[in-house]
C-alpha cells in the first residue's frame, strides 16, 4: 500500500494534462469567409455539383470503365493507397503513446572473482540467473502524448484526403481525355470529308483549265488546299495517338488504341451548381488535406512547448534472481524495484527552444498554405464558370459564322457556273467554311472541358 499513494497524485495530476500547456485548435474563419466565386448568375440552392458522384455526372458507359480500370490500375493511386498504409501506422503508434512500455529480459551471469578482490576470498568465481520484466510509463501532464497523438491522426486523415485528391483529378484527366479524343475524332471526320470535296474540285479545276475556263493560279490554288487538308488531317491522327498514349498511361497501360462512342452523342445534363465558398472545407481534398496539415502543425506546436515542462515517470523491475537454479523459481527469488522521477530540462544545448521556434514556423507555412489553397480553388472554380459560359457563346457565335460561310461557299459556287465570280472566291470560302467547323468542334470540346474542370475544382469525384 505504501506504492499506492504517490501513484495516485500522479495520476491525478495526469487528468489535469492539457489545461496547462496545451491549447485546441480553432479553424481560421476569417480566412474562409473572404472567399468568394463570380457566380452570382448561377443558384445556390440546388445539390453542388461536388455532390454528385462521378457515374451520374459522367453517364457514357464506355468512360465510366475508362474510369474504373484507372482507379484500379493507375500508379499515383496506389502510391496514395501505401502512404495512408504508413501514416495509419504511425498513428496507431501515437495512440499507444498513452500506454505504458514493457520490457520482459532473462540473463545469465558468471564472475570469476580475483584472490585479492573483496570478496574473493570467500568465492572463486558467482554465477547468478535472472528473469526480469520492466515497466514504465510516462504521465502526460502537459498533453504532449496527446498533441503527438493528435498531430498523427490528422497526419493520417491528410493522407487520406490527398488519395481522394490523386482520384479525383485522375477522374477529371481521363474524362477530359475521352471527350478530347471523341472531338478530335469529329475533326478528323470533318477533314476527311473536306479533303474528299477539295480532291473533286481539283480534278473539276484540272477538267476546266484543260477546257481552258480556268487558269493555272486556280489550279494550283486547289491544289495546294488539297495539301493543307491532308496537312490537317496527319496532325490530327498524330494528336489522337498521342492522347491514347496519355490515357493508356493514366490507366496503368501500355499505350494502345482505347475503345470510345461518338462526340455527337455526348451530354452532361446535370444542373450548373457550385453551393457556397465554404462546401470547399468539406468536399475538395486538396483544402481538407491543407487544413490536416495545419492541425497536424499546430498540434507538433503544442507537443513542443509542452516538452519544456518536467516529465514525470514510473518506472518498475520485478522478477526471478538466484544464484542456484535449483531454486531460481521460488518465493525467495523475488525483487520489485519501483521509481517514481521527475525530471525538468535545465540546459541540453538549445534542442527544446529551436524546436519549439521550427514548430511555430512550420504552423505559420501550414496556415499560409491553407489560405494559398483556398484561394486556388475559388480561382479554379471561379476559371471554370467563366469558360463554361464563354464556351457557351462562342458556340452560339461560331455556328451562326459557319452557317454564313456554308452560305457564302454555296452562292459562290452559283456564281462561278453563271460566270459571275471567279475561282479563288470558292476557294477562301471552302477555307473558312472548314477552318470554323474545326473551330465549332474545338469549342464544343471547350465546353466539356470547362464543366469536367468545374466538377473538379469543386471537389467532386472522390465520392
Amino acid at each position: 500500500m505504501k506504492y499506492i499513494k504517490p501513484i495516485l497524485i500522479l495520476f491525478c495530476l495526469s487528468l489535469l494534462q492539457s489545461c496547462f500547456v496545451t491549447k485546441d485548435y480553432d479553424r481560421p474563419e476569417d480566412t474562409i469567409d473572404s472567399i468568394r466565386y463570380r457566380t452570382d448568375q448561377l443558384s445556390k440552392d440546388s445539390i453542388p455539383l461536388s455532390k454528385i458522384s462521378w457515374k451520374q455526372m459522367f453517364t457514357d458507359s464506355i468512360l465510366q470503365n475508362h474510369i474504373e480500370e484507372a482507379l484500379d490500375n493507375n500508379q499515383d493511386i496506389r502510391i496514395a493507397l501505401q502512404q495512408i498504409s504508413i501514416a495509419n501506422s504511425y498513428y496507431k503508434q501515437g495512440k499507444a503513446g498513452f500506454y505504458p512500455s514493457l520490457n520482459i529480459n532473462t540473463s545469465y551471469t558468471r564472475q570469476e572473482l580475483s584472490p585479492n578482490s573483496q570478496f574473493g576470498g570467500f568465492f572463486s568465481s558467482v554465477e547468478q540467473y535472472e528473469l526480469n520484466a520492466g515497466l514504465s510509463w510516462e504521465a502526460d501532464i502537459w498533453g504532449k502524448i496527446k498533441s503527438n497523438k493528435r498531430a498523427a491522426q490528422a497526419r493520417f486523415m491528410q493522407t487520406q484526403a490527398a488519395h481522394q485528391a490523386v482520384k479525383t483529378n485522375l477522374i477529371s484527366r481521363i474524362a477530359s481525355g475521352y471527350y478530347q479524343l471523341l472531338a478530335l475524332d469529329e475533326q478528323v471526320k470533318i477533314t476527311e470529308k473536306t479533303l474528299e470535296s477539295r480532291k473533286k474540285s481539283l480534278e473539276t479545276s484540272q477538267a476546266l483549265k484543260e477546257a481552258g475556263n480556268l487558269t493555272s493560279v486556280a489550279v494550283s490554288q486547289t491544289e495546294a488546299q488539297v495539301y493543307a487538308a491532308q496537312a490537317i488531317l496527319l496532325s490530327l491522327k498524330n494528336d489522337i495517338k498521342l492522347l491514347e498514349n496519355t490515357i493508356s498511361i493514366l490507366k496503368g497501360e501500355s499505350p494502345k488504341g482505347l475503345r470510345r462512342g461518338e462526340f455527337s452523342a455526348q451530354d452532361i445534363d446535370q444542373e450548373l451548381t457550385t453551393g457556397v465558398a465554404s462546401d470547399l472545407l468539406e468536399n475538395r481534398p486538396d483544402v481538407i488535406a491543407a487544413e490536416y496539415e495545419l492541425i497536424n502543425a499546430f498540434e507538433l506546436t503544442n507537443a513542443a512547448r509542452a516538452r519544456f515542462y518536467p516529465s514525470i515517470t514510473i518506472s518498475a523491475t520485478g522478477g526471478f534472481q538466484s544464484l542456484n537454479p535449483s531454486n531460481f523459481i521460488s518465493p525467495n527469488s523475488l525483487f520489485l524495484n519501483l521509481i517514481g522521477g521527475l525530471t525538468q530540462p535545465v540546459f541540453n544545448k538549445r534542442q527544446i527552444q529551436t524546436g519549439y521556434e521550427v514548430a511555430l514556423n512550420e504552423k505559420e507555412q501550414a496556415l499560409l498554405n491553407f489560405e494559398k489553397t483556398l484561394l486556388t480553388a475559388s480561382r479554379e472554380v471561379s476559371d471554370a464558370l467563366l469558360n463554361y459560359q464563354n464556351a457557351l457563346q462562342r458556340i452560339d457565335v461560331k455556328t451562326k459564322e459557319y452557317e454564313a460561310y456554308q452560305n457564302a461557299l454555296d452562292d459562290s459556287r452559283e456564281l462561278l457556273n453563271n460566270g459571275l465570280a471567279n475561282y479563288l472566291e470558292v476557294l477562301n470560302a471552302q477555307e473558312n467554311a472548314l477552318n470554323t467547323k474545326l473551330e465549332v468542334s474545338q469549342i464544343r470540346f471547350d465546353q466539356f472541358n470547362a464543366l469536367v474542370e468545374l466538377y473538379r475544382s469543386l471537389g467532386g469525384g472522390w465520392q
